[in-house]
């Protein structure tokens, strides 16, 4: 499905961080995509190697376990920041205003607790793996092809951590918007008619 974002914008120096942030979740969604296509690439050499060849790719699948936290986080705060997860709006969808803002306030920090915790953790996995002595810098790797596995490892904590700048520069959003009654760099809900519009517009000339 398109989305479009609804994300607003201004000269302020909340909404440049924003965009300077932007840039660099667009960069890590990019990554994201290129490790599903370079997957699926490795799909057609593996399954073309072991049809024609008898002989699939080796290490195939060390190679995906490797792939999967590029694919799993490194757009995760891309998403956030356009208000692309899922997200229960039954209740949330009909406050306005201020009041609106707060319970936006609220919840934002709760996940910003979350992720903190999350990326302490991460990182603590990450530092069990990470050894400058060891063989290529890894206490553990692979099963098949010994690859080292703490390069997937240091991805949570990285896309995390961006993550929760992105969620401070939403808080300082809500607790502006609180201050103002304008919400700036924080994706605003929108009904099910502007929705459809704004994926109208998104796709018109695409056909």
């Amino acid at each position: 499905m398109a989305t479009a974002s609804l994300v607003l914008s201004d000269d302020s120096t909340l909404s440049k961080c924003d965009l300077a942030l932007l840039r660099l979740e667009r960069m890590f969604a990019l990554i994201s995509g290129i490790s599903v296509f370079m997957l699926m690439v490795l799909a057609v050499v593996s399954v073309s190697g072991r049809n024609l060849f008898g002989r699939p790719l080796p290490g195939y699948v060390d190679w995906i376990e490797q792939a999967m936290p590029l694919i799993a986080f490194m757009g995760v705060s891309y998403v956030m920041r356009e208000g692309g997860h899922i997200r229960m709006d039954i209740v949330v969808g009909k406050l306005r205003g201020r009041l609106l803002y707060i319970i936006e306030l609220i919840t934002t920090l709760c996940v910003l607790f979350l992720m903190v915790l999350l990326v302490w953790g991460s990182w603590e996995h990450f530092d069990r793996s990470f050894d400058f002595a060891a063989p290529m810098w890894s206490r553990d790797s692979s099963m098949d092809i010994a690859l080292p596995i703490w390069p997937a490892k240091l991805m949570a904590p990285l896309a995390f951590g961006v993550l929760c700048l992105r969620l401070c520069l939403q808080v300082w959003a809500y607790g502006s918007a609180m201050m103002t009654g304008k919400a700036i760099a924080v994706p605003l809900i929108a009904d099910a008619a502007t929705q459809a519009r704004m994926e109208a517009d998104q796709l018109e000339g695409q056909d």
